[in-house]
């Protein structure tokens, strides 16, 4: 992309250019364009195995990449009162589709995550995920700057509900990460230590509980401790792609696992990249969450509104705990949980949910001045 505008430029796309950030833009464009390569590499085997067209999934992963693009960079031109009221909206819409899931949902794998509209698969709880981050993140700052506002309370009342409403389908690794996002905010907005005790002593306990209420809960967590079981298939072959890889891979189109691997384009994806494209791919895309993640709170840092700060932090750890756990699974670092892997699994409802948490991230995170600096 070439610069066109120049700094005295006052249109809105001239002080978006000149107050958005580039590198963070660079970065996602990068992260993007790997997930497009390994879902080419990835999806066509899986898709022959099921019976469809071999690039069935290439297609509808393209589908949804240009709008999902467009998405992004749209909302990143809004101001942060824009993006307040995005996401209530938003929010809003996302809990009246997560209560109709139980009814009209789709069940795959005992779970009913999926509704589709006007033919088109969407899944609620990857929209429900920003549009929370944000709305909590301003309930949790106006409590801060009004004592009289019961931002906590209805934080927390919202928490409550999504947190709710996922468990029923059921769907414990999203609820988890709408948890970590509200306590993130909580504690960064003046938690008091009986509250860090407090929650620090519930974690195990949830964890705990959901072992013994939730069947497929219970049984992650026992091929997790004895993967050498039939049902530790995917886990032991991700593991050894990535021994055959090496570290620069067999070479493109020269992976094996890709063949019997049931959630090779979603879940386990990165055991594709390991085994054609070896370690270096894999260090390459674990930088570039790093720096996605470092970079926005580098630029949030110094930022004066609390709404903000706190908007943007719980976004961040949405994007990034997400991450940590698709990888973590693959490596067998802890229980498998089917979460994608940002902008690289295949999947158009989690595509787009990105996209538009990142492009809030890229909002909020712009230089604000002059009568930008007073939409807040």
């Amino acid at each position: 992309m070439s610069v066109t505008f120049g700094r005295t430029d006052t249109s809105v796309l001239g002080r978006w250019w000149w107050t958005v950030d580039r590198w963070t833009i660079a970065a996602l464009f990068l992260l993007v364009a790997v997930g497009a390569l390994l879902t080419m590499a990835a999806s066509p085997a899986v898709a022959e195995r099921i019976g469809a067209q071999s690039f069935h999934f290439v297609r509808r992963q393209f589908m949804f990449l240009a709008p999902a693009l467009v998405i992004m960079l749209g909302v990143s031109i809004m101001t942060p009162r824009q993006v307040r009221r995005t996401a209530v909206l938003g929010l809003l819409g996302a809990i009246v589709l997560l209560a109709l899931v139980p009814f009209l949902g789709a069940e795959v794998k005992g779970a009913k995550r999926w509704l589709t509209i006007a033919g088109i698969s969407i899944q609620p709880s990857e929209f429900v995920k920003p549009m929370f981050a944000v709305v909590s993140g301003w309930m949790f700052a106006s409590a801060r700057l009004d004592h009289g506002f019961p931002g906590r309370v209805i934080a927390t009342a919202l928490l409550g509900i999504v947190a709710a409403l996922l468990l029923i389908q059921p769907d414990v690794g999203q609820t988890a990460i709408v948890i970590a996002i509200w306590a993130i905010q909580f504690f960064l907005a003046g938690l008091s230590m009986i509250w860090v005790v407090g929650l620090g002593l519930a974690v195990p306990v949830a964890g705990v509980a959901a072992y013994y209420i939730f069947p497929h809960v219970t049984s992650r967590v026992d091929r997790f401790l004895d993967p050498s079981g039939a049902g530790g298939y995917q886990v032991t072959t991700a593991l050894n792609a990535f021994k055959n890889g090496g570290m620069f891979g067999r070479g493109p189109g020269e992976g094996r696992v890709k063949l019997s691997l049931p959630d090779a384009h979603t879940d386990f994806i990165l055991a594709v990249g390991g085994e054609e494209f070896g370690v270096v791919l894999c260090l390459f895309i674990v930088a570039l969450f790093a720096f996605i993640v470092v970079r926005g709170f580098s630029r949030v840092i110094k930022e004066d509104n609390l709404f903000v700060v706190l908007a943007t932090a719980g976004l961040l750890v949405q994007f990034g705990l997400q991450a940590i756990i698709n990888m973590a699974s693959t490596l067998r670092m802890m229980p498998a949980k089917g979460m994608t892997l940002p902008f690289i699994s295949y999947g158009g409802s989690s595509m787009v949910a990105l996209a538009l948490g990142m492009g809030m991230v890229l909002a909020l995170t712009r230089i604000r001045y002059g009568r930008d600096g007073g939409e807040s």
